[in-house]
Order: structure tokens, then sequence, then C-alpha cells
């Protein structure tokens, strides 16, 4: 049993060139790693966060920062069913880094506590995780601890809550669950009129 879907369909060749390349990164951070859906990916412990990402930033030539973002890891859920099989309740840190002349990418991941989400902000190792962490801090609730400005990105300041957490309520879907019904009107069949009829058959 796994507590985590994503690590499904991982790849076990242990000199697949993607293989390699993980357990290349691994080792560079002390990390674990594992491949699945054509992705290397590295788990490494919440306190070297970035430490890690300094590293392949710079010793790994991984320089290019594609995106930063979290999920929401648990069996609380404010619309629709529960999860088939209970996941350990945490965050899911992840970024997405890579080469841009050779094209090698990583996922770098690691668990935040649910209860009180804190982390070591990157964005000045990765310019560009600046924007990524902003709304990873609006929409999560996660503190990016160092981040030189956590304003807000889309959200007006009076907004309570954190909409991408699994246990925030979302009222149209309460009334009408994703993905709802779609009502379809049958077409007028008058004589002249738009016909469902095949006109070929």
């Amino acid at each position: 049993m796994t507590d985590n879907p994503s690590e499904g369909q991982t790849t076990s060749d242990p000199v697949d060139p993607l293989n390699l390349f993980a357990e290349e990164v691994a080792r560079a951070v002390d990390g674990q790693a594992e491949v699945a859906h054509q992705t290397a990916k590295v788990r490494v412990p919440s306190t070297a966060w970035k430490e890690s990402l300094t590293i392949v930033a710079g010793d790994l030539g991984l320089g290019f920062l594609s995106w930063l973002s979290a999920v929401d890891w648990t069996d609380e859920v404010a619309v629709g069913d529960e999860p088939d099989q209970p996941v350990e309740r945490h965050y899911e840190l992840l970024c997405a880094v890579s080469n841009l002349t050779d094209g090698r990418l990583v996922l770098i991941s690691t668990e935040i506590d649910h209860e009180s989400p804190s982390i070591e902000s990157v964005a000045d190792v990765y310019p560009g995780a600046n924007w990524h962490e902003r709304e990873a801090a609006e929409m999560f609730g996660i503190e990016f601890v160092g981040h030189p400005d956590l304003t807000k990105l889309y959200l007006p300041d009076e907004f309570e809550g954190f909409p991408l957490r699994k246990n925030y309520p979302l009222l149209s879907r309460e009334v009408k669950p994703w993905p709802g019904k779609v009502d379809v009107e049958e077409m007028p069949e008058e004589d002249g009129g738009p016909t469902t009829e095949n006109p070929g058959s």
C-alpha cells in the first residue's frame, strides 16, 4: 500500500539513464530517488530543502526553475468523497528544476507539517521561485521563511482561508457536486426545423 498515488508506475531498471540521473541527484543532496511517469524525483527532509536546491542549482547545473507548488495530502475533504486509502497527513512541496542545455529535469520534493506549515524560501537561490512561493502561501497557507514579500497575488486582503486546502469549503460544489450534470434540452423536430436524425441514414 502506498500513501502517495504518485509513487505508482516506478521504473526499476538500474541502468536506465533516468534512474542513473535520479540517483546522481539523490547522492548529491542525500535524498531518496525514484522515477515514475518518466520523471525523476528526489525526496529530501524539509530541514534540507534550501540546501538541496542550492546544491542542484550550483553543483549539478540545474539552474532553471519551471515551477514550485504544493499538494495537500489529507483524508479530510470539504466536498466529495474521501480517498479510497488513508494517507499520511502532510503538505508535499515540489519544485521542478532543470538544465536547459541538456534537458535534464528533476522534481525535488519534501514534506511539511500540516498543522504549522513552514519552510525556508528559495527565492534567493531561484529568483523565479518568488511568485511561486507567494502563490503557495496564498493558496495553501505555507509560510516561506525569508521570502522578501509574501503579498497576495490573487485574493483580496480581507479574504479568509486557503482555497487549495482539501478542507476548504466550495459552496458551488456543495450545491452541485463536481462535475455536475449537464442539462441537455432536446432539439425541436418540427417540419422544416432542425432534426436529430442523420440525413444520410
